[in-house]
């Protein structure tokens, strides 16, 4: 048996932050951060964690397929910002939802995760599981120095998911999952020294997030458009669903594999950087719109790429 993805689900938090709203916070303009990144407005989370956001994403996916929580036979979260080290969110969303018989991990692959846990997935589905769901959710605005204009500005709140089911008929057919770990100071979160009585001074890394911008852009304008050609060589793509990270780096890569710009979705303009929430996000929007629909073989490319180094990318029918 193959997986094929048959609900889709999203949920954001209420609050808006607008670009203009940041020029108050930190030296910064609309017109700056829109003309560099794509971005106008973003989603924080105000009294929500990425647990709250993955368990509203795994309730509408049961409710919309109408099913029980106990027919699930795992959940997977990619995730960078859970709530604790332990217990993963994937537990947290298991126990909220009653999910007993299902077995629960996170999956810790930046903003390429969502794309590691779908082929994860796929594989449970091949080995005998029957349904489960795959979730990306992320509230980064905990891991931002606010006033930092080169990170702050960037990143946004929100989860998104999908319900994989067993089917007899392939419907994801390729996938490409790479890292390299030697450019991975490109982009760190979460650092914690240690600071035991026994420990040694620590390097004086950053809990917040910090990236070389330039490093990350040529990464994924380079190694990314790769990958996606690779994979895509000789068939015909529907439509290209890349992390949303920035839209100059969808410009360039879709410049490079010479694919017309309209087939890049992109929503990085109402939501800025979700990490690894922005795909599955991205998906349940666009089918909510219409311009994807589940059932119509619509041939898409799904890519996530960010720190790890992690990048990941599958070939899809819907």
């Amino acid at each position: 048996m193959f997986g094929k993805i048959t609900a889709t689900a999203s949920y954001v938090p209420e609050k808006i932050v607008t670009n203009d709203d940041l020029s108050n916070l930190m030296d910064t303009s609309d017109e700056w951060i829109h003309s560099r990144t794509g971005i106008k407005r973003r989603r924080v989370a105000v009294g929500e964690n990425t647990s709250d956001l993955c368990i509203r994403v795994a309730q509408t996916l049961l409710q919309d397929a109408q099913l029980s929580a106990e027919s699930l036979d795992f959940i997977l979260v990619a995730t960078i910002t859970p709530d604790f080290n332990t217990p993963a969110v994937a537990c947290q969303v298991q126990g909220a939802i009653g999910a007993v018989n299902a077995f629960a991990f996170d999956i810790s692959a930046a903003c390429a995760g969502f794309v590691y846990a779908l082929s994860m997935a796929e594989k449970l589905i091949r080995t005998g599981a029957k349904k489960g769901l795959v979730i990306g959710g992320e509230v980064l605005s905990k891991v931002l120095d606010w006033n930092d204009r080169s990170t702050a500005v960037l990143f946004g709140d929100g989860a998104g998911g999908l319900l994989l089911e067993a089917s007899s008929e392939q419907h994801l057919l390729k996938e490409s999952l790479k890292a390299d770990g030697t450019r991975g100071m490109s982009l760190t979160s979460g650092f914690r020294t240690n600071e035991n009585p026994f420990s040694q001074n620590a390097p004086a890394y950053s809990a917040c997030m910090q990236m070389i911008g330039r490093e990350i852009f040529d990464f994924a304008t380079r190694d990314v458009v790769a990958s996606i050609n690779d994979l895509t060589q000789d068939e015909a793509i529907d439509y290209f669903l890349l992390h949303q990270a920035n839209s100059r780096i969808l410009d360039k890569v879709a410049r490079k594999l010479k694919q017309p710009r309209e087939k890049f979705l992109q929503n990085m303009q109402d939501y800025g950087n979700t990490s690894a929430a922005s795909i599955p996000l991205l998906l349940d929007e666009e089918i909510k719109r219409g311009t994807l629909s589940l059932g119509s073989g619509q041939k898409v490319v799904f890519s996530g790429f960010g720190g790890g180094l992690t990048w990941g990318t599958m070939l899809a029918t819907l």
